[in-house]
């Protein structure tokens, strides 16, 4: 019931209060729920930036339509994708996958080489939205995480992609902006808090076959 109750609480917060800081440990916290998502073959082609620069966030603010949750709030969360998937990517992981689980590399040869094999029918256009597709994933586990701390959170698809892309440096990185989160404590003057949540009944939204 904790879970529900936290589900019930959060909602998409409009207004924060810029006075109130995330401790650390919660941030941490939130870090680490991003990191254990689950993701398509465990590849996590994506990178998260926490974004705390006051400078930053004013010009990523102009390239959100001016919205205040980017500035006030306590941190700002990017989450970027690959734009392309690299054997170097799955290599990587395979190596990972070795070290952790104490594999032989050898035994993993032909995982790595399933997967890369699943990357050949794919276009360019595809394989970003593939990656862009496995934020969303990491970009749940922090809504949950943050209501669970009871911290406010606020996803959000309202800025202009290829501006952050250029603020932040991410083409040359090969990233591509996905999709952000605002997080920190809502403000009293916050309006929407006191709304009823608006969601589909069971008996609709779900079908049993």
């Amino acid at each position: 019931m904790e879970l529900i109750d936290s589900l019930n609480w959060r909602y998409a917060t409009k207004k924060f209060d810029p006075s109130k800081k995330i401790k650390p440990e919660d941030l941490e916290t939130i870090k680490e729920a991003i990191r254990l998502t689950a993701s398509s073959y465990g590849l996590q082609l994506y990178k998260v930036l926490v974004v705390e620069d006051p400078e930053l966030r004013e010009q990523l603010k102009l390239a959100s339509w001016g919205q205040p949750q980017i500035t006030d709030a306590s941190q700002l969360f990017v989450f970027c994708n690959y734009a392309e998937v690299k054997d170097q990517h799955i290599d990587d992981y395979i190596d990972l996958k070795a070290e952790v689980q104490g594999l032989d590399k050898e035994e993993l040869k032909d995982y790595g080489n399933m997967m890369k094999g699943s990357m050949t029918g794919l276009s360019d256009a595809q394989k970003s939205q593939w990656t862009a597709k496995q934020t969303y994933i990491a970009l749940g586990n922090l809504l949950t995480a943050c209501s669970l701390l009871r911290i406010d959170a606020c996803p959000m698809e309202g800025f202009e992609a290829a501006k952050y892309d250029q603020i932040l440096g991410l083409t040359e990185k090969g990233l591509n902006t996905a999709v952000i989160a605002t997080v920190g404590y809502r403000s009293e003057e916050d309006h929407t808090q006191f709304l009823k949540k608006v969601r589909k009944p069971s008996e609709v939204l779900f079908e049993s076959i």
